[in-house]
């Protein structure tokens, strides 16, 4: 089960630094549009990897994440 559903607001939470995303992403917000399924729980064994979540930002720019990299909103 998706822990965020569509239409809710969330900010993206990327701690790694060496991560290619975090300068991008990390700390911004957005709405989630779309919740998408695929096999990743397959391969690692966590019910909750099966679901990326696709962000509208605020400044309209899309992108997909898991739901471990992304937390309620800050505003």
């Amino acid at each position: 089960m998706p822990r965020f559903t569509e239409g809710d607001r969330v900010r993206v939470d990327i701690p790694n630094e060496a991560d290619p995303d975090h300068d991008r992403y990390h700390g911004r917000h957005g709405t989630v549009v779309e919740i998408l399924e695929d096999d990743a729980a397959e391969e690692t064994g966590r019910e909750q990897d099966a679901f990326l979540f696709r962000i509208e930002f605020d400044s309209g720019d899309t992108m997909d994440f898991r739901g471990r990299d992304l937390r309620p909103p800050l505003d």
